[in-house]
């Protein structure tokens, strides 16, 4: 019997577990499988309406009682650097910058390892071994790039950015960095050089994952001027993230056959 992929994307939700983000939340993601020809395409356009990429599944938040998790991107026209940005750039004048092929190296791990162990020893990833890192990189059905931080003067790893080239953007899919070395500001640098990456090929965005209020480890992404956030089924421009406040009522939630039939899939029609 042969066996092929569906025509179109099946989409099905998490059971839901503890947040990671928030104390005494619980949350669910609503997924799908990125696979096949047209991968790249469905990758491109679920991006635009707030999902994120772990591997071959693409997800978005999707909480019955709790809307904090906004995907959250930088719209590089509209982007100017703080002076606090501008002294951080300064700073870390001394990186060399690499941009390779999703492929997975040692020294890579023993980065990626040192930095959970500091900041997310409690986390998601905490036990993943090297081949599930290396899976973590590798494993992509589309368009990614390794963005290395190097020492100009000793070589050395300092900072890597799993990132997906977009037709509309790049997607910092997972970063890590020296945790030792906090003057640098290296989570805020690498953002801000790959908004510079961004300008320099003329893709209007970059897109930086969750932003949720009320969560230190996710929240410093409201600093960055240019910032936009994905409510209400449209990108919109972040006001004063003081004032923000996400709609808790039970009912806010639209049941998840009426979240999938609302979302809008790529034409994978052959062309002629």
């Amino acid at each position: 019997m042969r066996h092929t992929l569906p025509l179109a994307p099946q989409f099905y939700v998490t059971a839901p577990q503890p947040c990671p983000y928030l104390d005494g939340r619980m949350e669910r993601k609503l997924f799908t499988a990125l696979q096949g020809d047209n991968a790249d395409k469905l990758n491109d356009s679920l991006s635009q309406q707030g999902f994120r990429r772990s591997q071959n599944v693409l997800y978005r938040p999707s909480c019955a009682e709790c809307s904090a998790c906004l995907s959250a991107r930088i719209d590089v026209a509209a982007f100017t650097a703080s002076k606090s940005q501008k002294r951080t750039n300064k700073r870390n004048s001394d990186l060399a910058r690499r941009a390779t092929s999703p492929w997975a190296t040692e020294e890579q791990y023993d980065l990626f390892r040192t930095y959970l162990d500091s900041r997310h020893a409690d986390g998601g990833m905490a036990d993943m071994d090297v081949f599930e890192f290396a899976a973590m990189i590798e494993e992509t059905p589309i368009r990614s790039r390794v963005i290395e931080y190097t020492s100009k003067d000793s070589g050395d790893l300092i900072g890597v950015s799993l990132t997906d080239v977009l037709s509309d953007g790049l997607s910092m899919v997972y970063s890590f960095y020296k945790p030792d070395q906090a003057q640098r500001s290296l989570g805020t640098y690498m953002i801000l050089d790959h908004v510079e990456i961004a300008r320099e090929a003329n893709l209007p965005y970059v897109y930086l994952g969750y932003w949720v209020q009320g969560s230190q480890k996710m929240g410093y992404k409201s600093n960055f001027a240019g910032l936009e956030v994905y409510l209400g089924g449209s990108w919109q421009k972040m006001k004063d993230p003081k004032n923000f406040q996400p709609n808790m009522h039970p009912l806010s939630t639209d049941p998840i056959a009426e979240q999938v039939a609302n979302i809008s899939l790529p034409d994978t029609r052959p062309t002629r």
